[in-house]
């Protein structure tokens, strides 16, 4: 479970600083901060390329700095952002350096192994981290925790899933723990044969019934990658084993997380999916904060179905469980493979079975080369995470032939 931080003042407005501010996290932070103005100062907003949209929130949020990654889209921000007081940033460096800037709560949304050095730059004495991007656990757990640990600061998992264990996980008593329980929609196609995934396309994929996320993120709840990824994750956040972890799926996706004791006590958090609740959860912490979702109607819903994920049908979810248990730099491959799979996959190059078996394959090969040694710094992490991509670039080459 995450340390805790040194004790705040709460009286005080929290200052904020959003890593990824354009992605749908920090459009839900926006929406949260833009209701409770007096609760939260923005110290920084950081965004890729997205100049237009980061212009806008950092006016409405009054944000004190802009920052984008990309340095080419520095002058259009600058330009939205003349005679604001706004001050405006670009490139690898400013992101850095507003990571830096003091500020109470940290929340990494970046997606991708882009948001790797930064989050991990943003851990310190004092601070709060709010984590919304997966590859801090996947592919860099054990160094992200143990920086965590190091420098005392306070870890919030922002993802509805680790967020819902977070609030039922009885720290105190995770020896009393028999199991956690991470609950899976099923995606678009959980009554799918492979036969009919095989033809499924893109924009049927880019439909999930129940969240509203970015695509690949969309993709990978199709394949269930994604639920693999969250597996991955629970393993560092919370004190438990690999062979505590499960997988239910549950259709209506109200139930977003179940812990089990010893005791045959079976706690769980219920919530619409909306993700304003999780991120309010860690915005509010310890405390809690109005939001405007909708209640549940328990009465209304009547039924909530769950069954256990078909493994067979959905390899992806499988491949991510063995790169768990197998460690190493496994999960770091697994991931980069992946986003390129899905990549490939919404630009028509590969089919919706391809995905996984381009990881795989990719995985395999990387494997027998022994090239999936431990990582001890995030710059070799970085560089498995490009062999894996050109070597999965180089499966789907192959493929389309």
């Amino acid at each position: 479970m995450a340390v805790a931080a040194a004790q705040r003042d709460r009286t005080a407005a929290v200052r904020i600083t959003v890593l990824g501010a354009t992605g749908s996290i920090g459009q839900s932070l926006a929406d949260l901060i833009e209701r409770n103005p007096d609760r939260f100062e923005v110290a920084a907003l950081v965004a890729n390329r997205n100049a237009g949209l980061l212009a806008d929130m950092a006016g409405r949020l009054n944000a004190a700095l802009a920052v984008l990654a990309d340095e080419s889209q520095f002058q259009d921000l600058q330009d939205r952002l003349q005679g604001t007081g706004i001050s405006v940033s670009a490139g690898e460096n400013a992101v850095l350096e507003a990571v830096d800037r003091d500020t109470d709560l940290v929340v990494g949304a970046i997606v991708g192994s882009a948001g790797l050095i930064p989050t991990m730059r943003a851990i310190r004495p004092g601070r709060r981290i709010a984590l919304a991007n997966k590859e801090c656990l996947v592919c860099a757990g054990d160094l992200f925790m143990g920086k965590i640990r190091e420098t005392g600061a306070e870890l919030l998992p922002v993802d509805s899933e680790h967020n819902a264990i977070y609030q039922v996980f009885e720290a105190d008593k995770a020896d009393q723990v028999e199991s956690v329980i991470l609950t899976a929609s099923g995606g678009p196609f959980r009554t799918f044969s492979k036969a009919d995934m095989n033809k499924v396309t893109p924009a049927q994929a880019l439909k999930h019934p129940n969240w509203d996320m970015g695509a690949r993120i969309t993709i990978d709840s199709a394949t269930m990658m994604n639920k693999g990824f969250e597996v991955i994750e629970a393993s560092h956040l919370f004190p438990i084993s690999h062979d505590q972890l499960a997988v239910l799926v549950h259709p209506q996706s109200v139930v977003h997380g179940l812990v089990q004791y010893k005791d045959g006590s079976l706690l769980a958090q219920l919530g619409s999916p909306d993700m304003r609740t999780p991120i309010a959860h860690c915005l509010a912490y310890p405390e809690r904060m109005e939001v405007p979702v909708k209640r549940l109607d328990l009465a209304e819903i009547a039924q909530l179905n769950f069954e256990a994920p078909d493994l067979d049908r959905f390899p992806a979810l499988r491949l991510a469980l063995e790169a768990m248990k197998a460690g190493r730099g496994a999960p770091a491959a697994l991931n980069a493979a992946d986003e390129v799979a899905v990549a490939a996959f919404l630009s028509g190059q590969i089919g919706f079975l391809d995905i996984p078996a381009a990881i795989e394959a990719v995985l395999e090969e990387l494997e027998k080369a022994d090239a999936l040694a431990t990582a001890d710094c995030v710059e070799a992490i970085l560089e498995l995470d490009g062999a894996a991509r050109a070597k999965t670039s180089e499966w789907i080459k192959s493929r389309c032939l």
